[in-house]
């Protein structure tokens, strides 16, 4: 935290257990830094996390403390979907902070073993927009772990240590045009990548994500894409959901590669490797076939 680019950073540490240990720990000359003491961050979120993000926009606006961004430190036991979920849908937190990324940290020495016993590691691996294999300094990381992680995680390569606040702070980049259109793997999480080259219609992703709530809602682990919206050619929609809830939509000025391609990765539990994909093009087709009727029923001009 001595880097200076991280100067602007209110830092929310969650400690488990009754004693607070890692405020001790850390150097808060410059941040603003909370540590919260009551138990798993996603066990108290509602009555913690909320209220405490709302406590911080409170101090700023008052002119008590000023900062650019939130950095929030799980404990290692979070599950990050309610995390998530309830950051998303909490009404008083709405216009005042946005979910920027997802970065996990993976002990390059004991990843493995970790992934192997607990559900929450593979799922926060699952969600990450960025990785970073700690302890690198002292062992390599294991051809094995690598490939677990690209298992759980197609769309993210994993960072050899140590990290920076570049690293930290850069925003998500697009998606790969390389992620494997389906990976499935063990320990009931699968991701699947729909990828489309034509335009699709606004009203078929509306429903679209709407039929993913409805029949998936928590086994969908995560969302996230960059669609190309025939309403609005050469400004893709960027979308993000957890579990049955999705935020609005967010345009892009421009495309930022050259792939032009709609993709959309989905991460969850035991989801049919075809079904988002399929589900598309059979809204597609409806959605069409409704534009055609209608144009059909439209009486001709005078």
């Amino acid at each position: 935290m001595s880097d200076p680019s991280l100067s602007d950073t209110a830092v929310i540490v969650n400690e488990f257990g009754e004693i607070g240990l890692d405020h001790d720990l850390i150097s808060s000359a410059t941040e603003t830094l909370l540590t919260l003491t009551t138990g798993c961050l996603c066990c108290a979120i509602r009555t913690d996390l909320v209220q405490t993000l709302l406590d911080l926009d409170a101090r700023q606006r008052r002119g008590e403390i000023r900062f650019a961004r939130v950095l929030v430190e799980t404990s290692g036991l979070a599950d990050p979907a309610p995390i998530l979920a309830a950051l998303m849908t909490d009404p008083a937190l709405a216009g005042r902070f946005a979910i920027a990324a997802i970065a996990t940290l993976v002990d390059a020495e004991l990843g493995q073993a970790t992934l192997s016993r607990h559900p929450e590691a593979r799922r926060q691996v699952a969600m990450a927009d960025r990785i970073l294999l700690t302890k690198t300094d002292r062992t390599a990381a294991t051809a094995e772990l690598r490939a677990r992680l690209a298992a759980l995680n197609p769309a993210v390569t994993a960072t050899p240590g140590p990290g920076d606040a570049q690293w930290l702070l850069a925003p998500p980049g697009p998606l790969p045009a390389d992620v494997p259109p389906i990976a499935l793997h063990t320990a009931a999480i699968t991701t699947a990548t729909i990828r489309r080259t034509e335009p699709v219609p606004a009203l078929a992703l509306t429903l679209l994500l709407q039929s993913l709530a409805e029949h998936c809602g928590p086994r969908l682990l995560r969302l996230k894409g960059i669609v190309d919206l025939a309403e609005s050619p050469g400004h893709p929609a960027v979308i993000h959901g957890v579990q049955h809830v999705f935020s609005t939509p967010a345009f892009l000025d421009a495309w930022p590669t050259g792939d032009h391609t709609t993709r959309i990765v989905l991460i969850g539990e035991a989801l049919p490797p075809h079904f988002a994909a399929r589900l598309l093009d059979t809204i597609i087709a409806e959605v069409q076939d409704e534009q055609a009727r209608a144009t059909a029923r439209e009486p001709p001009a005078p």
